[in-house]
């Protein structure tokens, strides 16, 4: 390796690593069925000028294969960067939860986290504004769980039924194929006032990530704890970074956006091969039923957060990453979270929107990857024993095991420790469809700006604000400036003060 290569960064250096590795073992070109290929630089054709012959059966090996090489792209998080490593559990909590991965203190469970953008597409740049997906997936003895949130511990909306449009007016205008698309963003965003308080730490800083190592990470939703003697709580997961918060300015992220669009998954990259393991502190916090039963709010509405004073963090363990994917296709292109995939100890809410999620995530991941997608190996549980059969890309077959229940020839039966860890939860209430969207939207929303930020961060919220509302119609821009100014006087004050002094964007008073 030449003086010059030891300046290259690790993600550079991958090829070359890869040469020094197998410089003595040199493996012979084969067909996708391990046919050893004789010469593969040319195909089979009838003379100079003649043409192919359907019987280059090495020729049409590879293409046929590579017309497939790209399934469909995820619909929201389809750009993003994991790596593999640990769970170790710091503290103990068996008193509130069940869960294998809690058991004992310093058991170490096997994880994979995958890190994304919310908006656009594959092929996105990685420093654009937007939330941050922070999934996490826990390979436990009882099976895959799934801790799929964002690096913000809330999010725009709070029921299920209103996803699709949220998603639609984060994505490409259809008629335009641009994106973003000022007007659609603004339009809904001033006409739901419960996405204020995400919207305000969306253009503040934190919506722009020094990198996927220097946020936090949240489980966003309410789960339910159970322990060993069915004693249940609830609970909010918080993973608080090792290396600190840093964020980038709007004039970085958008000159990176074109010198290294991949600047989060290169930095992510290096930072394990150099041996720079990144970590996050795992904290729960506990909420009783009867105190979810007098809480002032709703403890499942995602767009609000459980208050530090009332509900205080409690040490559980931390996660670190140390080990980059081998493929990233097969490893994290190929990765499939599902807020579904529970393990005994954990259950869900009545969050409509984690409701939603536990229905939409199994979905998208059957279209996009096929029935058995979790029989991929970075989906794949230690054990699956159960009756579902066959289907496109099977890879395990279970073998001759039965494949109905009940049954007198040895298959699974009924697993009682889990049985004894699911919750009797008392349901009560008329069928019919309730509109919380005017739920106090503006409490935790004016905490945000009056006490967390700071005069410069205040500042730079409101410039980021004005940099888009600017760019949407006289009526859109006046509606969500009302609907800011219910947050505090002073922010609508100064989104005005702002938009007004723009020429060429002037505001109708």
């Amino acid at each position: 390796m030449s003086h010059k290569n030891h300046h290259r960064d690790p993600a550079s250096n991958q090829l070359l690593n890869f040469a020094k590795e197998h410089e003595d073992k040199k493996d012979s070109i084969t067909t996708n069925g391990g046919n050893p290929v004789g010469y593969k630089d040319a195909s089979l054709t009838v003379g100079y000028h003649g043409p192919i012959l359907l019987q280059d059966i090495w020729l049409l090996d590879e293409m046929s294969h590579f017309t497939k090489e790209r399934n469909p792209e995820r619909v929201v998080h389809a750009r993003g960067a994991g790596a593999f490593g640990y769970f170790e559990v710091t503290h103990d909590i068996t008193k509130y939860t069940a869960a294998k991965p809690f058991a004992h203190i310093g058991k170490k469970t096997p994880i994979a986290i995958r890190f994304s953008t919310v908006a656009g597409e594959r092929g996105y740049a990685d420093t654009v504004r937007d939330v941050r997906g922070f999934a996490i997936k826990f390979y436990t003895e009882d099976g895959i769980w799934d801790l799929v949130g964002n690096n913000t511990p809330i999010f725009f909306i709070k029921d299920g039924a209103l996803f699709p449009s949220f998603i639609h007016i984060m994505k490409r205008n259809p008629v335009t194929n641009i994106r973003p698309d000022y007007d659609m963003f603004f339009d809904m965003i001033s006409l739901r006032p419960e996405t204020t308080h995400q919207t305000l730490i969306t253009f503040s800083d934190r919506g722009l990530p020094r990198s996927f190592r220097h946020m936090h990470g949240y489980g966003s939703h309410t789960y339910g704890f159970v322990n060993e003697e069915g004693k249940f709580n609830w609970v909010k997961f918080h993973f608080v970074t090792n290396q600190g918060i840093q964020n980038m300015s709007a004039e970085e992220a958008q000159k990176l956006a074109g010198e290294d669009p991949d600047y989060h998954t290169r930095d992510l990259y290096n930072a394990i091969a150099k041996g720079d393991y990144p970590s996050w502190n795992m904290y729960i916090q506990i909420m009783t039923p009867e105190q979810a039963a007098k809480n002032p709010y709703d403890p499942f509405d995602l767009t609000k957060v459980w208050l530090h004073a009332d509900y205080p963090l409690i040490p559980v363990g931390r996660i670190v990453l140390n080990k980059n994917p081998s493929n990233y296709y097969a490893e994290i292109e190929q990765i499939a979270m599902d807020v579904a995939n529970m393990i005994p100890g954990i259950e869900p809410s009545p969050d409509r929107m984690l409701q939603l999620r536990l229905f939409a995530y199994r979905d998208t991941h059957q279209y996009r990857l096929g029935p058995n997608y979790r029989q991929l190996p970075v989906n794949s549980p230690e054990k699956v024993s159960n009756f579902s059969r066959d289907g496109y890309g099977t890879v395990n077959s279970q073998g001759g095991a039965p494949n109905y229940h009940p049954n007198s020839f040895c298959g699974p039966e009924n697993d009682e420790r889990a049985h004894d860890l699911t919750p009797t939860i008392p349901l009560h209430g008329d069928a019919k469809r309730i509109d919380s969207g005017d739920d106090d939207n503006y409490t935790q929303a004016r905490l945000l700006w009056q006490r967390v930020l700071k005069d410069d961060e205040r500042e730079r919220l409101v410039t980021n604000l004005a940099d888009w509302l600017k760019r949407t119609t006289t009526k859109i821009q006046n509606r969500a400036i009302k609907n800011f100014a219910q947050v505090d006087p002073e922010l609508g004050i100064k989104l005005r003060e702002v938009l007004n002094a723009d020429e060429e964007f002037h505001v109708e008073l």
